[in-house]
């Protein structure tokens, strides 16, 4: 008979959506059924597969901010993810035949590791953290969202990239048939996204898993998703395939369509303008249809733990 270490199995492959509600239960249901023992050292990050999956082990994280979340319904229905759709209600609708598991991530350029791997044991090194983060929109609105996730600067050690590695680069999904938004030509596909070296291992950046407690929903950019939350949404790209260490600057989806709208560092800039509306405020978004704009915050507010990282840089030319 053929006995697997704990080590050679996947969370997906052992247990079901319900007894993944936390890791009490899942272990005493391994033990129930007569399997071999599985104790937390073992384990990292757990998101188990499933629509409304609840994540185990999540702690809060100090970056968090004390605003009120936006609600649920607000940040599921409410999307930029052009692969389903450019209005903001197609992702929600066209995206809930979507099976974003099993899945895998290439890791790929100039680092020590690299290779191809299944989501589960992407994820499995990494501890996962709850981070109410302000996010903002160049399309002038905003979202309080509690994502959970990974560490980026945890995930770019832990590869190991090498001194030729300037920048990060990512890559979504390309699959017309499973992403109908992706049939029409209104970007280039598969998205692009890419940090340099220096943002990636901020302390800010996380790759998440979930909001809300939960596993991440489709129209959020299930099952893995970048948020960066000193930059406009556009940089967040959604349901990842690729990260590769690279020595020259990437390609970005949205720098690559409209680069006079659009720059590679997308900082949040109240005092650029974008060619067609004004940043200096955002609504946010379940304040009702006619709440006041409220005023827009350099870096979105996070300044004090990325403007070093733009000494000497320019904001208004690099945008």
């Amino acid at each position: 008979m053929l006995i697997r270490k704990p080590t050679d199995i996947r969370p997906s492959e052992i247990t079901s959506k319900d007894n993944y509600l936390n890791r009490r239960q899942f272990m005493a249901a391994g033990a129930a059924a007569g399997s071999i023992a599985l104790t937390s050292p073992l384990f990292g990050a757990i998101v188990p597969p499933g629509e409304f999956a609840k994540l185990p082990d999540v702690r809060k994280s100090r970056f968090s901010t004390d605003e009120t979340p936006t609600s649920y319904d607000d940040v599921t229905t409410y999307n930029n993810f052009w692969e389903f759709g450019t209005a903001k209600d197609d992702p929600a609708k066209n995206s809930k035949d979507f099976e974003p598991r099993p899945w895998r991530i290439t890791v790929d350029g100039h680092a020590e590791k690299t290779g191809s791997f299944h989501f589960d044991d992407f994820i499995k090194p990494f501890d996962l953290e709850e981070r109410i983060y302000r996010m903002r929109c160049v399309e002038a609105w905003s979202m309080v969202i509690p994502w959970v996730g990974i560490s980026l600067a945890d995930v770019v050690k832990h590869f190991q990239p090498t001194s030729k590695a300037k920048y990060v680069a990512f890559e979504t999904l390309h699959d017309p048939v499973r992403m109908p938004g992706q049939r029409r030509a209104v970007l280039e596909w598969p998205y692009r996204e890419g940090l340099t070296i220096a943002e990636a291992t901020n302390p800010l950046p996380i790759l998440a898993v979930g909001l809300y407690g939960e596993a991440l929903p489709n129209p959020n950019g299930a099952p893995i998703r970048l948020v960066v939350p000193w930059k406009y949404g556009f940089k967040g790209i959604k349901s990842i395939v690729r990260i590769s260490f690279v020595e020259k600057r990437p390609q970005t989806s949205w720098n690559m369509s409209q680069p006079w709208e659009y720059g590679f560092y997308a900082n949040v800039n109240p005092e650029v303008d974008h060619p067609r509306w004004s940043q200096a405020r955002e609504r946010r978004i379940g304040s009702g249809r006619f709440a006041s704009k409220q005023p827009t915050l350099m870096f979105n507010g996070y300044g004090e733990h990325v403007a070093h990282l733009y000494k000497g840089l320019d904001l208004r030319k690099n945008y």
